[in-house]
């Protein structure tokens, strides 16, 4: 059986709206965020881990490195580790998606942001 790295379930609240750990393993931690509408997340990178985004409810604005396109309920979209990316809500209604990260590690110190809309390093 794997160890539980942090609690799960615990709603984390954020400047661009919140997000829940439903689970945080040694291998992978999954979470599901809501992003408010008008907000969008910092534009960062990871260089231990790699991202897979599943919207389950609006329309979101992903940026991946130079690419920003519009992604909708039920599209998926792939982070590899090292890409600068960002996920914004443009729309009146939030946005939900399901993350799961896969790597070695998944520290918070492992973010490295190159733009925020709140003054976070």
């Amino acid at each position: 059986m794997d160890e539980v790295m942090t609690e799960e379930g615990q709603t984390t609240v954020r400047p661009w709206g919140e997000f829940i750990v439903l689970a945080d393993l040694n291998y992978t931690k999954v979470k599901r965020l809501i992003v408010n509408p008008g907000q969008r997340l910092s534009l960062q990178s990871h260089k231990m881990r790699d991202e897979h985004w599943v919207i389950v409810r609006g329309t979101a604005r992903v940026t991946l490195d130079d690419e920003t396109k519009d992604v909708g309920y039920g599209e998926h979209v792939f982070v590899k580790r090292g890409t600068k990316h960002r996920i914004a809500n443009t729309a009146s209604e939030p946005v939900e998606l399901i993350e799961v990260q896969v790597g070695e590690a998944f520290p918070e110190e492992d973010i490295e942001r190159f733009q925020d809309d709140y003054n976070r390093s």
